[in-house]
Formats: structure tokens, sequence, C-alpha cells
């Protein structure tokens, strides 16, 4: 017998008893992580990512989330890239607690697997999905914090000042961890204050769009944009009169040495935590005066696409700080993500006033119903026709697409028949209003 195999039998038992939960927490802290929960594939929180961590990772039983601190003052620096060089150190630090939290299990039989903390992702699924594992929603299913009106988990002791990492293990364990009965989070609006684009609704709204067009600005659909302004430009002069030499360094820079995030001011002034919140409770002014203030009186140049929500309110809230419209290349690819896109780009300041039902009848080669209601700047999206519409649009799917990404007008899409409108046509571009 080959002496490996002689060593497998010697190893093998017939069935593993559940692994204790203590031990692989134990190893987690000792491989660096600052705080540790677990939770079984099976957990009903994150029902709607089992098919796709199975996919990626067949063994998973459970999946280990963890956390990693961040230092604050780098974070709240109004010099951001401070901020950035602390998110990536962090970052690359979160990997490899995966990886050395993998090796340990693997070294001891078992099967273990991470994902990256953010970049590199599985790209080939841009516009869609691109990340294997969300982060967040284990992260809360593992009690290591509460989702805070920013949209950012909020960790009882280390505030939102923190990166998520998660590692899938092939072990059942004897117990598992509790979400919080709590949320940190303190409702104090001040990242609703901060936001340069207004991105954070008091009531508690988020307009995706406008975070990703700005503080995404070098990632992804912005770099896209660049990408497409290089190649509109006719010479270097024409390039430089839409992009300044500062933002072409600044491309570089992440390019060379990572994306830069262009805010993240909501991270920088959150005083939830244990760790945290005295700063806060003792001198609320003196924390204004040094943490929030400097962010919002900032000079700089703000991100938005044209005629959107966040250009109103930059201009109004932030006169100080520079305007500039750009395209973030959110290209819709097909018609589910039309349906699923349209709550995620919904300007609820553009809706103002209007009040329609529309019915979209997708034909060709994807087949499609929805009814789409904004009313009262709300915005509600439900398969099927349901109900009276005031305009019933029905088209091939694949010239509707092109008509969104303005690769074909809508004028010879209706001449042949490729697009048919029943009802006031000024209701659709009402409707382009609201998403633009």
């Amino acid at each position: 017998m080959h002496m490996s195999v002689e060593a497998h039998d010697m190893l093998s038992s017939p069935a593993l008893a559940p692994f204790e939960a203590r031990r692989l927490r134990e190893m987690a802290l000792a491989a660096g992580a600052d705080d540790v929960g677990f939770v079984s594939i099976d957990d009903p929180a994150i029902a709607f990512e089992r098919a796709e961590i199975l996919a990626a990772f067949p063994f998973a039983k459970t999946l280990v989330s963890f956390v990693m601190k961040m230092n604050r003052e780098n974070i709240r620096s109004p010099a951001r890239s401070s901020a950035n060089v602390e998110f990536h150190r962090v970052g690359d630090e979160t990997d490899a607690v995966s990886h050395r939290l993998a090796r340990l299990l693997e070294d001891m039989g078992r099967r273990a697997a991470y994902p990256a903390m953010a970049f590199p992702m599985e790209a080939v699924n841009w516009p869609g999905k691109m990340w294997v594992i969300s982060h967040k929603p284990v992260a809360i299913a593992a009690g290591l914090g509460k989702m805070g009106v920013h949209r950012n988990v909020i960790h009882p002791k280390f505030g939102n000042f923190i990166l998520l990492g998660t590692v899938a293990v092939d072990v059942a364990l004897d117990s598992y961890s509790r979400p919080l009965d709590y949320n940190p989070c303190l409702s104090c609006k001040l990242c609703v204050a901060v936001c340069p684009t207004g991105a954070i609704a008091p009531d508690g709204a988020f307009d995706l769009s406008a975070c990703y067009t700005h503080n995404y600005r070098e990632f992804m659909g912005g770099f896209m944009d660049w990408v497409e302004t290089i190649a509109q430009a006719k010479n270097a002069a024409g390039y430089r009169e839409k992009v300044s030499d500062a933002e072409s360094v600044s491309m570089w820079q992440s390019l060379a040495y990572g994306p830069n995030y262009k805010a993240a001011y909501c991270l920088a002034v959150c005083p939830a935590g244990e760790d945290v919140i005295a700063a806060y409770r003792d001198d609320r002014k003196g924390f204004l005066e040094t943490i929030v203030d400097p962010l919002k009186q900032k000079a700089e140049t703000i991100y938005v696409t044209p005629d959107s929500d966040a250009e109103d309110y930059v201009k109004r809230r932030f006169p100080h700080k520079s305007v500039k419209r750009v395209a973030n290349g959110m290209r819709v690819a097909s018609i589910a993500a039309f349906a699923r896109g349209l709550s995620l780009r919904f300007q609820k300041k553009r809706a103002a006033g209007l009040e329609a039902v529309y019915h979209f009848a997708f034909r060709g080669a994807e087949r499609k119903d929805l009814t789409v209601r904004i009313a009262n700047g709300r915005l509600e999206v439900k398969e099927g026709l349901i109900g009276d519409a005031d305009l019933r649009i029905r088209a091939d799917a694949q010239t509707w697409l092109r008509f969104l990404r303005k690769e074909t007008g809508l004028l010879r899409a209706l001449i042949t028949f490729k697009i048919g409108l029943r009802g006031d046509p000024r209701l659709l571009a009402a409707f382009g209003r609201c998403f633009p």
C-alpha cells in the first residue's frame, strides 16, 4: 500500500463529531481576527445566499464571519489618502486572516476556503452580483453587528470602523452565534448631514446611484466612463477638456495602488460603538467641530449623473463644492437587470408630482411583464400586468435595452414597431426623469 494511502486510512474516522465553536473561535482570533461569529449554511437569515455560496464552496457547512478593526483617525481625516491607505492595509490583512484560518483548518484535514474581502471579485458577472459571499448579512446573522442608517454594519464595540471577512468550512459546530437583540446605531443622522451627495436620507431611504457615482468614481462603472472619455477624445487637448490633470493622476493612483474611495464620510462621522461613543457623548460640540465640520467644509469635486437628485442636493447643500457631471457606467444588460435596478436608480425628488401606473410587456429574447407604480415620490415594482395602466409599453427586449443605452432612438423603434406605446407618451419622458 502506498504510504500516503496508509496515512490517510490511519487518520480517517467514520463520523466526525460537531466541531467546538469555542475552539474555532480561538483559532480565528489566533489568526488575527478582532471578533468572530458563526452561521450555519442552513440559517434562514442567509437563505438567499445559500445556493451561490454552495456553488463556489460545495463543502460549506458553516460560515466563519469575522471583523477587523480600522484606525478611526485615518478614516476621519479630510485627507482621503489617509483613509484609503487604511482601507487597503486592513483589507489586505482581512484576506490574510482568512488565508491563515483556512490553512489551519486544512492542516487539520478540514476543507476551508474564502472569498475576497473586496477586490478582486467575479468581474465576469458585471453588471450583476460580482461578490461570492455578501459579508454584511453574514456578519449580522453571526451577531457581529447591525446595519446602520448609512448601510454599514456597526459592531457593538468597534462601531463601523471595521472590515468584514468570511471563511466557509466543512464542519458543523456544536453551537452557533445569535444576532444582536439591539441595534448599536444611534440614529444621530450625522451620516445624513455629512454625505456629500445626499445619498442617505433622513427617513432611511438610500440613493445607491448617488453614492455609487461619486464614492466609487474610480471603480468599475466610473472607470469605464473614463475609458470611453479617452476613446471619444480626438486628441490630448480634447481629453484635457473633459478630465483634469489631477483626475488623471488620481486614476493612475487607483490603478497603481488600488481603487480609492472619494468619500466614505458616513463611516468617518459615525459615533456608535462602545469604543467610539465617548468622544461624541462627552463633547458633542467638539465632535462636530473636529470630525464632522471639516468633511462638510472640504472644497472638492462631487461627481453626479446629470439631472439627478444628487446634482440638486450638492448645489443646494454644499455650494462650495464643485459639481461635475459624469456617466456612472450603470448600463442595463438584461430585462431582469432593468427590473432589479429600478429601485436602485429611482430619484425620489425627480418623481415629485408624478402619479402614474406603467405596464411593461417585454417579448423577444427575454419575456417579462412588469407593473411599475410611481406616486408620492415612491416606487413600486411588481411582476405581471396588474390593474389598469396610464401607459402601456410593449417592447422587443433587445430594442428596449439598446434604447436605454442610447444606441437606438425611440422614433426609429416606434416606426419599426419594436416598441409600442398606448397612452400619453409624455408619461414615458416623465418616467425617464425618475431614472437619470
